[in-house]
Order: structure tokens, then C-alpha cells, then sequence
């Protein structure tokens, strides 16, 4: 988690709303990600797509099972639904989002069992 804290810091420093995430497999972290929404004019760049893409082009596969992502804020709809599509296994959240969180605050995307794949919380 100290170093998805480290990616919402960068974050911040350009003045964006501090959102880091990191994806780990087998114990080393793969890909990172931090919130650009603003500095890149894109309403997909947030930490979790940004880490997402980073690690599915480092494992050379859409599929990141064995992957657990950490990440300092609880995934909103859009993000949860590509950890679910993502196969990731295992979210980490530094805090939850009463406000837009899909991870058990308004609902719950990645443990849904209507889904074919349900990501641990």
C-alpha cells in the first residue's frame, strides 16, 4: 500500500485527486498507476485502467490472474468493472468512497456473483 500511497502523491503534485494503485504478482510489484483525468483531458485515466493496461502488456495477456492490486482509494463502477473483466484476483483499498465506490460502499461490482469472475476484496 506504501507504494500505491506513493503514486497518489504524484497525483497531487499536479494537482490532481490523489488516487495511486500498483498490481503485484508473485511478490514484485508489475505495473503502477496514478490518477491524470485532468493533466491528460481523458475520463479513463484513472490509477486502476493505467495500472491495468501496464500490467497486461507486462504479462502479455489480457488476464491478470494471480495478480492482487492495491490501491489507495475504493474502485468506482467503471474501474471495478475492468478489474472484473481483467480476471485480477484480489483488490487492497486504502479507503472506501461513500460517494462513487463499487467495492461494498454503494455496491458491490467485484464480488457479484451474477458475474463470471469475482474479484476478493
Amino acid at each position: 500500500m506504501k507504494e500505491a500511497l506513493a503514486e497518489a502523491l504524484k497525483s497531487f503534485d499536479v494537482h490532481e485527486t490523489p488516487i495511486g494503485a500498483v498490481i503485484v504478482k508473485d511478490g514484485r510489484i508489475i505495473a503502477r498507476g496514478c490518477n491524470l483525468r485532468n493533466t491528460s483531458k481523458s475520463s479513463l485515466a484513472h490509477a486502476e485502467i493505467s495500472a491495468i493496461e501496464q500490467a497486461c502488456r507486462e504479462v502479455g495477456d489480457w488476464r491478470l490472474e494471480g495478480c492482487t492490486m492495491y490501491v489507495t482509494l475504493e474502485p468506482c463502477p467503471m474501474c471495478a468493472g475492468a478489474l472484473v473483466q481483467s480476471r485480477i484476483d484480489r483488490v487492497v483499498i486504502g479507503a472506501m468512497n461513500p460517494k462513487a465506490g463499487c467495492a461494498g460502499s454503494i455496491m458491490n461490482l467485484l464480488e457479484d456473483k451474477r458475474f463470471n469472475h469475482q474479484v476478493r476484496v
